[in-house]
């Protein structure tokens, strides 16, 4: 199934998706397609107009990046998943092999949204119950998919999975990620901290979680604690940290600073590369199409 065994914390969601039985597509995040495709004026004045951030909520899970118009949404990923995994059981059913069944979806773990959890952990009643870690029934159901995905008991003769996967491209293309979208989503998070207002709040932060009794030079610094890295384990210290994290975020806004530094730079580089990002989304909107049609 997917490279990520068990998952504590989901900082940066990133997508999982199986590697044996059925192109299964974790609800962590979303993905978007590098093949190539033109847009027409009319589509790229389209695109520009679209609304590609929404910061208004007090909730970071309901911001939204300006990237994300060029990433194929998680609900059309499962889309994208749930109408090849019809096209490759058909295939196999043809073979010889009607017992072979795609490999479950992953469930979600952490951050349900591209910017839930991407600035660290914001909900206080969730830190005082789970700390730096998500739900454990979350984490137990991402496990068992895990599980379930990690051995195909059909017997199949895996070149004929494989002649089937490769062909369910002909009909439905798999989601597949853009180089150019994630060194944007990459390049704009690590750039992000050294903003000047992003590095005066996380002096801020880490000065009033220092009063506090924690002594970290910034946010992801208690995220990525070593103590709190069992995945099956919540320590006493770990939500008195995680509690007061998130104390120290709220007074000085660390998560809405920075977000407003990352979407500065994403905006910045979808300007100076807009033509080539309009083909990406046109190849997802064809992605979704032919999905839809196969279903």
């Amino acid at each position: 199934m997917s490279n990520n065994r068990a998952i504590k914390k989901a900082t940066v969601p990133v997508l999982a998706a199986v590697a044996v039985g059925a192109v299964a597509v974790a609800a962590l995040s979303a993905n978007s397609s590098s093949d190539g495709g033109k847009t027409t004026t009319a589509g790229a004045r389209n695109a520009a107009a679209l609304p590609i951030t929404a910061g208004d909520s007090a909730d970071p899970a309901q911001w939204r990046l300006p990237i994300e118009t060029y990433m194929i949404s998680r609900a059309d990923a499962r889309l994208v998943s749930s109408s090849r995994d019809r096209v490759i059981a058909a295939c196999m059913k043809r073979a010889g092999f009607p017992q072979w069944a795609p490999a479950p979806d992953l469930p979600p773990l952490g951050g349900r949204t591209e910017t839930d959890w991407r600035y660290g952990i914001h909900d206080a009643a969730q830190a005082a119950k789970h700390g730096y870690h998500p739900d454990a029934a979350d984490q137990q159901a991402y496990d068992r998919a895990m599980m379930a995905g990690a051995v195909d008991e059909s017997g199949a003769d895996p070149k004929v999975l494989q002649g089937c996967f490769q062909s369910a491209g002909g009909t439905v293309p798999a989601v597949t990620r853009s180089d150019l979208v994630e060194r944007i989503k990459g390049d704009s998070f690590r750039e992000s901290v050294k903003d000047q207002k992003v590095t005066t709040v996380f002096a801020q932060w880490s000065t009033c979680m220092k009063a506090k009794g924690y002594s970290y030079a910034k946010p992801m610094d208690a995220n990525d604690d070593k103590r709190f890295n069992d995945p099956h384990h919540i320590t006493d210290l770990e939500i008195a940290t995680a509690t007061a994290d998130v104390a120290c975020r709220n007074r000085y806004h660390v998560e809405r600073t920075w977000y407003e530094a990352e979407v500065a730079l994403q905006t910045r580089a979808i300007k100076a590369n807009q033509a080539a990002l309009n083909e990406v989304r046109a190849a997802n909107k064809d992605t979704v199409s032919k999905a839809s049609a196969a279903r």
